[in-house]
């Protein structure tokens, strides 16, 4: 009899969870959603402009006119639009140059390696280093090896596992084999698959510690020398990188909006990084991210629909390389009286704009559930899955004060091919897939701006 009674009182918990969880998707919000779907999937607006933006400005590194120039195209563009409040957000941001950089296989025969300089690196000298390599494959063997390492470049030649374990050696190899005398450092590219690609990303130096040149070769290249090193052949390389860091110069975070009818003051902010590396064309990470954001926010306007709460697309500056532009964002929204307090929810789009799943979302059980209702409105074009943990770097100050948050997953498996190199261009997408993006950021950022009552924390 006990086991009957609490098997029913967790019936009845589970359907009054889901009655209400229900009950906050009015009819007129479930018809709205459909419309921004159906708009989203037969619009070619976004894509022509995804596509105008990358073959016209190119990557956009912090500190270039690439990026300004995009950013004021932007601008441009968003208040043909006719969206509110558009504005560039000032913020400094690091200037960084990668110059002219080669790397030359010496020995045991001459051959040229592609390469990528990691972003930060200090320079060589003008006639550049030349020296034995030494190849690891783990900060442990460096360690072992410590007493090798002087006046050697040091190789990392670690196989992709996990971006966040792997990206380690590219992140603070440097540093690591400095403290042991190394004269440069490289590191096998942080990527499981390569067509002789090198990657790029940040690098960052310990204080204390002498900065030595940091750059990364492909994972052909790595492979080949680590089979050399087996053989007992004597591996020599002539590094050659003029990168240099310059003082710090303005760039803007893009934010527009749509102004809620009823709580005005509570925002839904959804949005990606317009800055890229200074390779290829920064198309999914994250150029694709940022139009789908603003083709959202464009779409309700098209459409007439006003939610009761205001929907922000902010563009953020400089996310590879320094975060300057979500930090300036979090101290605006800090410093306005219960700005931070009325941030409902947090969005990001960072994965590349491939066949999107869903959302991750960081925030509590009740909120949780209404999105998993509200997803339950993209199954036709099977992206409403909500899973729990999600975020994103740009949202992520926003989500350390509390703000619940959300990251758009997508099918990755080639999100690392192409990350950080030459090949990130948008040949690689399609539009189908970059539409139910936007139709899946459109119909999650709408419902919880329009919900009766304001999404639970």
């Amino acid at each position: 009899m006990r086991l009957l009674t609490i098997l029913c009182l967790s019936i009845f918990a589970l359907t009054n969870q889901t009655i209400h969880a229900q009950s906050n998707i009015s009819s007129e919000l479930s018809g709205n959603a459909e419309m921004l779907i159906e708009k989203a999937m037969s619009s070619d607006i976004a894509w022509d402009r995804f596509n105008y933006m990358v073959d016209t400005f190119g990557p956009r590194f912090s500190g270039t006119q690439n990026l300004e120039d995009a950013i004021d195209w932007i601008l441009k563009e968003m208040d043909n639009d006719d969206l509110e409040n558009i504005w560039g957000q000032p913020v400094m941001v690091p200037h960084w140059v990668r110059g002219k950089e080669s790397a030359t296989l010496i020995t045991p025969r001459k051959k040229n390696l592609p390469m990528l300089g990691l972003g930060g690196s200090v320079a060589t000298p003008e006639q550049g280093i030349q020296a034995e390599v030494l190849i690891v494959r783990s900060f442990d063997e460096l360690f072992d090896r410590a007493d090798e390492a002087k006046g050697k470049i040091v190789l990392y030649n670690v196989p992709f596992t996990t971006y966040g374990e792997t990206v380690q050696y590219r992140v603070n190899g440097a540093s690591e084999a400095a403290k042991h005398g190394a004269v440069a450092s490289l590191v096998r590219s942080v990527g499981p698959y390569s067509m002789k690609t090198p990657h790029t990303g940040t690098s960052r130096y310990q204080d204390g510690v002498p900065k030595i040149p940091h750059a990364a070769i492909t994972v052909e290249d790595a492979m080949m020398l680590q089979r050399m090193n087996d053989r007992g052949d004597k591996i020599e390389i002539l590094l050659k990188m003029e990168a240099e860091t310059f003082p710090d110069v303005q760039s803007r975070n893009v934010i527009a909006e749509i102004k809620g009818s009823e709580f005005p003051d509570e925002i839904i902010v959804l949005g990606g990084h317009i800055d890229s590396w200074d390779v290829g064309q920064g198309a999914m990470d994250d150029g694709g991210g940022c139009i789908a954001a603003w083709e959202a926010v464009r779409l309700m306007k098209e459409l007439g629909i006003r939610p009761k709460r205001t929907v922000r697309v902010v563009l953020w500056t400089n996310e590879e390389n320094g975060l300057r532009g979500a930090n300036e964002y979090y101290r605006m929204v800090k410093e306005d009286e219960n700005s931070l307090d009325n941030h409902v929810l947090a969005m990001e789009s960072d994965a590349g704009v491939f066949d999107p799943i869903g959302f991750g979302f960081s925030g509590s059980d009740e909120a949780y559930e209404i999105l998993v209702e509200i997803g339950k409105y993209l199954e036709d074009i099977e992206s409403g899955v909500v899973a729990k943990g999600g975020g994103g770097a740009d949202i992520g100050p926003l989500m350390n004060d509390g703000v619940p948050g959300m990251g758009l997953n997508v099918d990755g498996s080639k999100y690392f091919w192409y990350h950080h190199t030459h090949a990130d261009t948008i040949d690689k997408l399609n539009k189908e897939d970059f539409n139910e993006c936007v139709a899946t950021m459109a119909v999650f950022a709408y419902m919880v701006a329009d919900l009766e009552e304001r999404l639970p924390r």
